[in-house]
């Protein structure tokens, strides 16, 4: 390697500045190798992780006919190892054990790969990395089993609906483009026709290697602490041996739909309970005008929900409960416009009314023209945006911006697509005018299609029938639309225009503070000291002991926070599309508002809140269909991932006045109007407000805003809310299962066309404390890839397989999940057994050199800072929900971590978490699926004398002690 000699040299990009936001102090160079390949380098002295991205312009569109997935599948091989580092999945184990974390994704034209780790590890994970693309191992011996790998991640996908729509559209589409191919490949694609057909499947994948990945087809996004010079340096001596051999980006010019495929009404059955319109025309790609926005434009109008929109008349005649407008599978040489509403039962029904009110919409823009003054405004709110965004994860920016360097000039890799800023209505209008009867394609899903439809797509068996509609019925569909008012939207008085920042006098104070209580709130407050953007974050929980007192009690707590948000659709729209958001929702003590973006005009959106609230009154049309809505919510947890249902089952074992969907789902069902207009005030009766206010906002601001709150709800002379009872204080209790004792619990998954089976093993060890925190924390970090490697790679039990910590209101323990089609529930407990067996004499083994890296990069993972206001205020929201109050809790476990023994480490594990250890207590949560099924009652069988088998998860968890509320201390404290 000739590191540092003239012909090693990359070019560097001098003469073509890179716009960035004004506030961002990062450093960015462009610079191209002597083997082609381009690299942006990042230099940011204050990251805690650093991270690389590369994105190879291939995809699953370049899968050679017959072997559908290829592409994909090669994404999975490159993990696998390379002639330097030859250790099988010896980059994720390095790269987990390092503190980091690493992933990839396929696309129809990229595939991208990309990575993050504590700064100190950085050269060597960069090193390893490069060598994916230098000298790929793809190993015989794994070839089988990541193809099982990428199965089961198809297996987990077949129920899934957007998966299976999509492909639908694909399917529906010319045969000879690649858009109408299936990019993600399964066990038959990739080893039973190849093996038929004579095909060495491993063969195809390295002449598929060497034929597409080359350094000029690739774009390396690195994000370093170093500062740049440094920073290139490494670049150059890690990646110039990529070979470089001159590939083209493969194109693929024409369009995936010709006439035969457009004014087509599809018809098709989803799983999930509901109906839904997808609207989709193509259009001339955004890319080629990205300066000019134009499907942003008539994105942001025919999705606007302000009074007079297109949404908001079809929520008055009880027909939508959503919408949404844009660009959709934008490539370089074709783009769809997308219209997606979801029905109501109502609204399925006059289904042809719906759409003509759309083409109506529509057709109104087109004969108004492009106005100035509505791109002015989307201008000013990119401009805001942009220029004060937050810092997000390295992984996440690097590959945000690798993704799409080939797209996009250097000076605009940043920006991208994500500041409008030339006005020219004649590009508008031609796209507009795409948006025509002659063109569209309409996708109608709804249950209600089962057993009336002829045709089956073959990748996901999604049963569809289709018909061809003209553009004469559109216009009939158009006349028979209602009389509506419809309108452009009225301007947005939210846009923010000052950006100045607050004077904080109190710098020192690195913690929230206690600003205020009353018997009606608390205030918690942190200024801004770190980020200096004109931001504010806001969270408050409405204590009402009434809220989750029971199923019905849940119920119509939902249904009231539910019509809140509908309530004030129209005028928080306003506030929403310009950078200030808010959210309403159940929380474990009632019901919790948050509000975050911009502070310019953020108490004028809290204050109309707050006023919603206070003068609430139930609309008996509005709770129709809200009631429809959450009932087919409930409807739907039953076609949940199985995982997903071990672990809800497990959250009802551990959580005090928790309840199953089953009956929440029969409470709702008899419920009216009345019965929500006689329970709210109720609810609000008894109401306490834990409130935290942090960002550019100061002291007084912040306490006059939780004053008014005060004033409203509580001041009035016929107060609707009041204080607690010291008896009401909500505690949040978590049951405490037996010690030394074993449970388990079996379960049919409740979708009986589900052939994945699930296990969720969960380990409960301790109530919030320093030391044995991170004692359960290092012992995480040490078997988290262990587990992914042996029951994962090795084993091929399914491929969503984890190790988790888990948290129960300051109740701390270990899960691990296994999704599998291959296994059923209680096979895979028992490898987990015998993995806890494996992790026994790693650590029994572990070398004092190997406990000190742990060690050391645990450290480093809690010593990251908050790279955003949100990130640093959900961090201390937790510990003021969970009443632990620790907001040094960072600090203290760093302390208690440089002072841990491996002796201790080994000791804990001895007591609380290996398979016979004398505290132990664990939980074995089993749902099978339909292939599994008959395996239940002999896992039963099989139980020991010494296990407890649940049969009643309530009645279990009622004769159940439970822990004391941390949350109760928290209070009696203050």
């Amino acid at each position: 390697m000739a590191v540092g000699t003239e012909s090693a040299k990359a070019t560097v990009d001098e003469g073509n500045e890179i716009l960035k936001p004004r506030t961002d102090k990062r450093e960015y160079r462009r610079i191209v190798l002597k083997n082609s390949l381009v690299v942006l380098l990042i230099s940011d002295p204050e990251t805690d992780k650093c991270a690389a991205s590369m994105n190879v312009s291939v995809g699953s569109f370049s899968d050679p006919q017959g072997l559908d997935g290829l592409a994909h599948f090669l994404e999975h091989m490159l993990f696998y190892a390379s002639e330097k580092y030859p250790e099988e999945h010896g980059f994720m184990k390095f790269v987990s054990e390092h503190g980091g974390s690493t992933n990839a994704y396929t696309s129809t034209e990229d595939t991208n790969y990309h990575f993050h780790i504590n700064s100190d590890s950085f050269h060597e994970t960069l090193e390893r990395f490069a060598q994916f693309f230098i000298k790929p191992l793809m190993s015989a011996d794994a070839t089988m089993r990541e193809i099982k790998a990428v199965d089961s991640e198809h297996q987990k996908n077949l129920l899934s609906d957007p998966w299976r729509i999509s492909q639908l559209e694909k399917h529906l589409s010319r045969e000879d483009h690649p858009y109408h191919k299936f990019g993600t490949g399964n066990l038959d694609t990739l080893h039973v026709q190849p093996e038929a057909k004579g095909i060495d499947i491993r063969s195809e994948l390295i002449k598929f290697y060497d034929k597409y990945y080359s350094a000029n087809v690739m774009h390396l996004v690195v994000y370093g602490k170093e500062n740049l010079d440094k920073t290139q340096g490494l670049v150059e001596e890690l990646f110039q041996e990529i070979p470089n051999t001159n590939k083209g980006v493969p194109r693929f010019p024409g369009q995936p739909c010709t006439p035969d495929h457009l004014q087509v009404l599809v018809k098709a059955v989803p799983i999930r309970k509901g109906h839904k319109l997808s609207v989709s025309w193509p259009v001339t790609p955004s890319i080629h005008h990205y300066e000019e926005a134009p499907c942003r434009y008539i994105g942001r109008l025919i999705g606007h929900k302000g009074e007079g929109s297109l949404y908001h008349a079809l929520k008055i005649k009880g027909w939508a409960t959503s919408l949404y407008a844009g660009e959709a599978g934008s490539k370089m040489e074709y783009s769809f416009f997308n219209v997606s509403i979801d029905l109501t039962d109502a609204g399925h029904e006059c289904m042809q009314q719906v759409l003509g009110l759309l083409f109506t919409y529509i057709q109104l823009l087109q004969q108004s023209g492009v106005c100035q003054w509505i791109f002015d405004e989307l201008s000013a709110i990119c401009e805001a945006e942009f220029h004060y965004q937050a810092k997000i994860e390295p992984i996440s920016y690097a590959t945000r911006i690798s993704s799409k360097m080939m797209m996009y000039p250097t000076k605009h890799w940043l920006v991208r697509s994500s500041l409008p800023w030339r006005f020219n209505p004649a590009i508008v209008q031609k796209v507009l005018d795409e948006l025509s009867p002659t063109n569209v394609r309409i996708f109608w899903k709804s249950n209600k299609f089962e057993g009336q439809t002829e045709k089956v797509e073959p990748w996901y068996n999604t049963a569809y029938s289709l018909e061809k509609i003209t553009e004469f019925t559109i216009q009939e569909w158009v006349q028979s639309a209602p009389d509506v008012n419809l309108r452009l939207p009225t301007r947005n008085d939210f846009i923010p225009t000052d950006f100045s920042l607050k004077d904080v006098k109190d710098k020192e104070d690195i913690f929230p503070v206690l600003l205020r209580k009353t018997p009606f709130s608390r205030l918690w407050y942190k200024p801004d000291t770190k980020f200096f953007k004109p931001k504010a974050y806001i969270k408050m929980d409405f204590n009402c002991p009434l809220a989750v007192s029971s199923p019905h009690a849940e119920v119509l707590s939902n249904i009231f926070v539910w019509l809140l948000v509908d309530y004030l659709n129209e005028y928080a729209y306003y506030a929403q599309t310009a950078g200030l958001h808010y959210g309403l929702s159940l929380s474990d003590n009632g019901f919790e508002l948050y509000l975050v973006g911009f502070n310019h005009k953020l108490r004028i959106l809290l204050e109309a809140v707050i006023q919603k609230i206070a003068k609430f009154q139930v609309k008996p049309d509005r709770f129709s269909v809200i009631k429809e809505t959450v009932t087919k919510a409930y409807q739907n947890h039953k076609f949940r991932q199985p995982y997903h249902q071990a672990m809800t089952y497990c959250s009802l074992v551990l959580q005090d006045q928790s309840w199953p969907w089953t009956e929440r789902l029969d409470a709702l069902s008899y419920l009216e109007a009345e019965d929500l207009a006689n329970f709210v005030p109720m609810l609000l009766s008894r109401t306490f407000v834990e409130c935290y206010i942090a960002g550019n906002v100061d002291k007084s601001e912040a306490e006059s805003m939780v004053k008014h709150i005060e004033d409203v709800l509580f001041n009035d002379p016929k107060p609707i809310c009041r204080p607690l009872f010291p008896s009401q204080i909500m505690t949040n209790r978590v049951a405490e299962l037996g010690t030394g004792n074993k449970y388990f619990y079996h379960q049919q998954g409740s979708n009986p066309s589900d052939e994945n089976s699930a296990l969720v093993h969960y380990i409960q060890v301790h109530q919030d404390e320093f030391s044995m925190n991170i004692e359960l924390q290092i012992f995480k970090l040490i078997a988290k890839q262990a587990t992914f490697h042996q029951l994962r790679t090795i084993e091929q039990l399914g491929y969503i397989t984890s190790l988790s910590q888990r948290n129960d209101s300051g109740v701390y323990g270990l899960q691990f999940f296994i999704q599998s089609s291959v296994k059923g529930p209680g096979h895979i407990d028992s490898r987990v057994e015998s993995l806890l067996k494996d992790l026994e004499s790693k650590l029994y083994n572990m070398s004092d050199e190997e406990f000190k890296s742990h060690v050391t990069t645990l450290i480093d993972m809690k010593l990251e800072k908050h790279k955003n206001l949100s990130e640093e205020s959900w961090f201390y929201w937790g510990e003021i929900q969970n009443g632990t109050l620790k907001f040094n809790r960072k600090e203290a476990e760093v302390a208690a971590l440089r002072e841990l023994k491996k002796e201790e480490l080994v000791d804990f594990f001895d007591e609380y978490i290996k398979v016979d250890a004398p505290k132990k207590k664990s939980m074995s949560i089993c749902v099978y699926g339909n292939q599994h099924l008959k395996e239940m009652a002999s896992d039963k069988d099989k139980i020991s004398s010494t296990s407890i088998e649940i049969e009643d998860i309530i009645g279990f968890r009622n004769s159940l002690p439970l822990y004391g509320s941390l949350k109760g201390c928290s209070q009696l404290k203050l």
